[in-house]
């Protein structure tokens, strides 16, 4: 019992990290799952920290590498650093409500969006801030000593900025450079606007006294369709976004380690209202080692996703101008190689069990 109880406060300590596609799809910083808290104690509370890291450089059209672009160097750079904060309330044993509040700084490096890709001339556009909060609700819905279950309901708040605006270096009428104050690109937009519901699964399956078997998945329904943002004559769209992982973790006294498979990604039709507007759709697949130590109340973890698929679909858009010109079009996105994610939570003993501590104290004065 022991055992699972690691597992089951690693697992969710692991799915705390996602989403965040890594680079130009514009995937919002989202989270998977309660976050550490052993849902075993009532009346208990987890608070946790997750920080983010990818550089993504890489240009594909479907899942074609544009090598091209970095020979060359136009390809557009992104660097996301990230810090998700969460609590987590287990009511009882069925129950639990989790909250994620986002905190985001990312850079946005290109040739094409200032004087042009034959300029040779790169500049930096960033945003930063708050991005969408997310409220969750659990339920246990199969808890035994083999197989525990749990589903999630949400909904994730429009509370991140989505019309973020910098500096972008452009040509005037008379040959100079100005400063143009313009929407940053859709991939470092703080938030996309949209309210948007949140469903999700997550379980494991211990198949012996230290091996366990976990998967989750989560998909973000967002109805509305475009946010109002323009860049390029064109409204950002408010795009749906999905997200699975699977795999295996192995339990060594307090240490975890786990291999597993993920994908996240945007469709390119949202499952209800329209899809208009700009996106970058397309997912990742990417093989997922990680590893974690649990002392005391503290648990301290690191993941890394490797990507091994990367594919950037084709969007309404690009399907509307090929109908239209009877040219096949495609556009590209830019993609990291790898996401740094590390890992701290903190779990506040139950009350019941911090006032029999205190009882026992009393016992031995």
């Amino acid at each position: 019992m022991k055992n699972f109880t690691y597992i089951l406060l690693l697992l969710f300590s692991i799915s705390f990290l996602q989403l965040h596609a890594q680079g130009c799809v514009a995937v919002r910083n989202m989270s998977s799952a309660s976050t550490g808290l052993d849902s075993m104690q009532n009346n208990s509370w987890q608070f946790s920290a997750n920080y983010r890291y990818f550089h993504s450089y890489k240009h594909f059209v479907g899942t074609d590498e544009q090598t091209q672009r970095v020979d060359q160097g136009t390809n557009v750079i992104n660097d996301d650093n990230s810090i998700l904060f969460g609590t987590t309330y287990t009511l009882t044993t069925k129950w639990s409500f989790s909250a994620i509040v986002p905190v985001l700084y990312i850079t946005r490096s290109s040739l094409y969006e200032h004087l042009g890709n034959t300029s040779g001339q790169r500049f930096t556009t960033h945003s930063q801030g708050l991005g969408d909060i997310r409220l969750m609700g659990y339920y246990t819905a199969i808890s035994s000593t083999k197989v525990r279950l749990l589903v999630g309901m949400g909904t994730k708040l429009p509370t991140g900025d989505y019309n973020y605006q910098d500096n972008f270096h452009k040509k005037a009428v008379d040959g100079t450079t100005q400063l143009q104050m313009q929407s940053v690109d859709q991939s470092i937009q703080p938030g996309d606007g949209g309210l948007g519901l949140v469903t999700e699964i997550n379980g494991t399956i211990k198949l012996n006294h230290n091996t366990f078997l976990y998967g989750n998945g989560l998909y973000l329904f967002n109805p509305r369709n475009t946010n109002g943002t323009l860049k390029n004559g064109l409204e950002y769209s408010v795009v749906d976004q999905y997200f699975g992982r699977l795999g295996g973790q192995l339990v060594i006294k307090n240490f975890s380690f786990g291999l597993g498979g993920r994908i996240e990604g945007i469709p390119t039709y949202d499952a209800f209202g329209k899809s208009e507007g700009f996106r970058r759709p397309g997912y990742i697949i990417s093989a997922e080692p990680s590893v974690f130590y649990s002392v005391g109340n503290h648990t301290f973890g690191a993941n890394v996703p490797i990507a091994i698929v990367r594919n950037r679909t084709q969007s309404v858009l690009d399907r509307q101008k090929e109908i239209q010109t009877g040219v096949p079009t495609h556009g590209d996105a830019a993609f990291a190689d790898y996401l740094v994610s590390i890992t701290y939570s903190y779990r506040l003993p139950s009350f019941k069990t911090a006032v029999a501590s205190k009882d026992q104290l009393n016992v031995f004065k």
